[in-house]
């Protein structure tokens, strides 16, 4: 152990911290100590703590089950990741994960939300009380739904998400429920049964259940189902690398999630900032999580356009392969997706802006300032607290954003627009 390593332990050691065994820990000469809160924080032995970026905040415990490297992650009060290596991502409260996990680059964990042994995760955003079980990878989506640690949106063990297609692209986002309700803290679970997986990208919506054992490669948005189909096809067939059939739904999907993405963003600007303010650690906290949602925006922007730079080859194998007898749509909507794309790219950074409606939003806003002012900073008391009425429109008003920019991309690719699910199921109250 170097003399720069003995002296930052020690200085923690005399701030607060619990460090067992310090001849086994490693803090980078990179880190700010002053960015790690000596109120009840243990670090158990093996741990590796780096990144000048790396906040941890009070009664957080790294490493009682095994050893944890962290880099760049920004930990919120009395978070638990018990073994494992994290990096470029934010834990908000009584977040935990279990031994051998591996969370990566622009994942959020916000309150409550858990995962057992051996999960792998990158690009993920969980929201509140969503629970993960044992030996899962589940990258690249975000999962909503439940009310309570005991009422909670969960994956089953041994689950994946199918995020890499053989066709090598990762334009595979699924969302699992959704953000303009999920934020609410007021929707029913979605349950995705072990031993199973979900093909991305796709939507489910709340009350949804998906069998143990099934691999599920459609959406349904609508929730409220059991669904045991995992629509495989019955026969085999030649697959043409490079070769992608109707792109419609994929591209839908895609759109649709990064617009969910602005639509969270917006929240955590107008709503999550006001619970973010009583100290430094808070701010930088909040300062955090919003980057992971830019990467997160800027990860699948860069994903659908490496997609859309593939449509020229796909076409013209299309063509090729299906030798006159191919729907000219199909083949329009390539060529469609790869002219216009750099209209595309341009509109969704723009609209990584966009507020919605601002009357509807500071009258929310300001509901939500009151309520906290009556009820404290409590995040989940005050959400959940709200006024069904107040809820509702929240909720409106995130979902206008979603509306928005879904309408304005898809009108630049007219072919898309009548193949596109819609953004709110018929049977929600919103609806």
């Amino acid at each position: 152990m170097d003399y720069q390593n003995r002296e930052k332990i020690q200085l923690l050691i005399e701030k607060g911290v619990k460090i067992p065994n310090p001849l086994t820990v490693d803090i980078g000469e990179e880190v700010d100590i002053d960015r790690i809160s000596g109120d009840g924080v243990v670090i158990y032995a093996g741990c590796k703590i780096h990144g000048k970026k790396t906040l941890i905040m009070s009664g957080i415990k790294l490493g009682y089950e095994g050893p944890v490297t962290i880099e760049d992650c920004q930990i919120g009060p009395n978070v638990e990741l018990k073994g494992g290596f994290f990096c470029d991502s934010v834990f908000l409260e009584k977040a935990n994960m279990g031994y051998g996990a591996q969370v990566r680059d622009a994942c959020i964990l916000e309150e409550e939300a858990n995962g057992a042994h051996v999960v792998g995760l990158k690009h993920t955003i969980l929201l509140p009380f969503v629970t993960l079980g044992s030996l899962i990878n589940f990258c690249d989506c975000l999962m909503a739904g439940g009310t309570s640690r005991r009422n909670h949106s969960e994956v089953g063990s041994s689950y994946i998400h199918f995020n890499y297609t053989p066709n090598q692209d990762k334009a595979t986002p699924s969302l699992i429920g959704d953000v303009p309700r999920g934020v609410m803290l007021n929707q029913g679970p979605i349950f995705l049964g072990g031993q199973g997986g979900l093909v991305g990208p796709s939507r489910l919506g709340y009350g949804t259940v998906i069998a143990a054992g099934v691999i599920y490669r459609g959406d349904y948005p609508e929730g409220g189902k059991l669904l045991i189909d995992g629509r495989v096809k019955k026969t085999n067939s030649i697959f043409y690398p490079g070769l992608y059939y109707n792109i419609a739904r994929r591209t839908a999907n895609n759109i649709n999630y990064i617009a969910s993405l602005i639509a969270l963003r917006q929240w955590y600007l107008g709503v999550r900032f006001q619970f973010f303010q009583e100290d430094f650690m808070s701010q930088e906290l909040y300062e955090g999580a919003l980057e992971k949602l830019d990467m997160a925006i800027n990860e699948r922007i860069n994903r659908l356009k490496a997609l859309a730079h593939k449509m020229p080859h796909s076409a013209e194998l299309y063509q090729k392969i299906m030798k006159g007898k191919h729907p000219q749509k199909l083949v329009n909507q390539k060529k469609e997706l790869f002219d216009k794309w750099q209209e595309i790219e341009d509109s969704l950074y723009c609209f990584r802006e966009k507020m919605g409606e601002v009357s509807a939003r500071n009258a929310f806003l300001e509901a939500v300032a009151q309520d906290r002012e009556k009820k404290g900073n409590d995040y989940i008391k005050v959400i959940q607290g709200l006024h069904k009425k107040w809820g509702a429109k929240g909720t409106k008003w995130l979902q206008g954003i979603v509306d928005e920019i879904n309408k304005k991309v898809l009108e630049k690719i007219p072919s898309f627009k009548d193949q596109v699910c819609a953004t709110i199921p018929k049977n929600s109250p919103e609806h």
